[in-house]
């Protein structure tokens, strides 16, 4: 019977394009857009990316409670 070896690298990439950061926090694109307050960075010239550490700090805050939305936070959000 004959061996076969398969070498294959997994990583997690930690910069989010469009409707990823949607799809990693569950939520609907739509939604998404209106209730996540991380803000896009834009490393390459028109690609905007969000930074996954930044989700994670976010939902922590939601799952905790201390998020408390202002009115300036939710026009930042617009």
């Amino acid at each position: 019977m004959a061996t076969t070896n398969l070498n294959i690298s997994v990583f997690d990439k930690r910069m989010l394009k469009q409707s990823e950061p949607a799809s990693y926090s569950g939520l609907p694109v739509k939604h998404f857009k209106s209730a996540c307050p991380v803000r896009p960075v834009e490393l390459k010239q028109g690609t905007l990316l969000w930074d996954r550490r930044d989700l994670d700090l976010w939902i922590d805050d939601v799952k905790s409670g201390s998020v408390t939305d202002t009115r300036e936070t939710i026009l930042d959000r617009l």
